[in-house]
């Protein structure tokens, strides 16, 4: 038997607000005061200062430092200067991990990403220099202050015999999601920015003008909440890394849907979109468009929902904190189930436009999509029940979900 209330969520319903609060003032600040020529430095202020607003709010009014999740505990102080240095050298060792990918890897050659390594050069010299204080400052309140970063210290002073290397598995796969998503979504966050700074809100007369920069809005505000969540992985703020998946079928679905392995398939394989979309069935009926138009950004208002939920915990691929409430309060995976039933109404693929059989292999390929998140929500449930307060909180959805009351997106439940 559940409890009328489910497990306490690792973030506070108000932080949605405040996050996006911060997040839409930086942004018109940064368009209407001309703050900053470069648009990498205008993204990394955007992030910066809507991360630390959400972190001012947790830390005054609901204490997060405290918590026992954070593994720290302040009525106890056991300082170590030898600690300190190995665990910065293990924190060189994880950013001298990641950079040898870029190195390694072609991808990461291109122009692409010329955005994110501007950013890096402005923030890694500060970052380096406030790392040691802030390393020695939780090193002396951990609880278990032998942690992965001293591990990965003990393997670059060749002390093998130290380490612990089931730990390092786990922090090494934390460190390769970073290194993947970060530069994906700071990019996409920079050209959000060159976008948005471009609209001329005087010529914004009609419902197609107003749509579109809703439309625009939405994705800017998740890609930017996002790229927050992975540079803000801190034990003093309850953001860290609890553990990464550890299967491979969770890695292939996740990175399926990213670029660049998401160019690899979708159009030789999950091309469903025949490119006519909602917009040019309902070009003939202005009122039909109008409503259209508004369910599918309710349905993307729902997915931005549930990522300004995160605060600056999000992160694909890992455990950072179970969410309990917002609109997880009615289905464990409210992002893609409002995502998978938008691209429906966009593409409507069921719709025939060149013949039934076309429409059917069209609806069967979005199926298809649709599968692949299924699979990721499965292989993010394993993974995030081997916490006892995502298992209660699963129990606590499957009987007081929506999902479960109105007998409805029966996989996502």
């Amino acid at each position: 038997m559940t409890t009328k209330s489910p497990p306490a969520s690792a973030t506070h319903g108000s932080i949605v607000f405040i996050g996006l609060s911060a997040f839409l003032l930086s942004l018109f600040s940064v368009k209407y005061f001309g703050l900053f020529s470069n648009v990498a430095d205008q993204a990394l202020y955007v992030s910066l200062s809507t991360a630390a607003i959400i972190f001012l709010f947790e830390f005054v009014f609901f204490k997060t430092y405290r918590r026992p999740s954070t593994g720290l505990n302040f009525e106890s102080s056991n300082p170590s200067l030898l600690r300190t240095f190995i665990k910065f050298l293990g924190l060189l060792g994880s950013l001298g991990f990641v950079a040898f990918l870029y190195w390694l890897f072609p991808e990461y050659h291109g122009d692409f990403y010329n955005q994110y390594y501007a950013m890096l050069s402005r923030i890694l010299p500060f970052f380096l220099l406030l790392a040691l204080p802030y390393i020695y400052f939780v090193d002396r309140y951990q609880v278990e202050p032998i942690d992965s970063y001293y591990q990965v210290g003990q393997i670059c002073l060749f002390n093998f015999e130290k380490v612990d290397w089931r730990s390092l598995k786990n922090h090494f796969l934390g460190w390769l999601i970073k290194g993947f998503f970060l530069p994906l979504m700071f990019t996409y966050l920079s050209q959000d920015l060159n976008h948005f700074n471009s609209v001329d809100f005087s010529k914004m007369n009609d419902f197609k003008s107003y749509f579109d920069f809703l439309y625009d809005l939405i994705f800017t505000i998740d890609v930017g909440i996002v790229s927050i969540g992975y540079m803000m992985s801190f034990r003093l703020t309850d953001t860290h890394l609890r553990s990464a998946e550890p299967t491979s079928l969770g890695w292939f679905v996740a990175l399926f849907c990213y670029q660049p392995f998401w160019s690899l398939f979708s159009r030789q394989y999950i091309d469903y979109d025949n490119h006519k979309g909602w917009a040019t069935w309902f070009v003939n009926s202005p009122l039909m468009y109008e409503i259209w138009g508004c369910v599918i950004l309710f349905l993307f208002s729902i997915y931005v929902w549930a990522s300004l939920n995160f605060g600056c915990r999000f992160s694909n691929l890992t455990h950072r904190g179970i969410l309990t409430n917002g609109p997880y309060r009615w289905t464990k995976h409210p992002a893609y189930l409002s995502k998978c039933t938008a691209w429906w109404l966009i593409s409507m693929p069921f719709l025939v436009s060149e013949s039934w059989t076309d429409s059917l292999r069209r609806s069967v390929l979005l199926l298809f999509l649709n599968g692949v998140y299924f699979l990721r929500a499965r292989t993010e449930e394993r993974h995030l029940s081997q916490d006892p307060v995502y298992s209660q909180y699963a129990e606590w959805v499957q009987e007081n979900g929506i999902c479960s009351k109105l007998k409805i997106a029966l996989f996502f439940r």
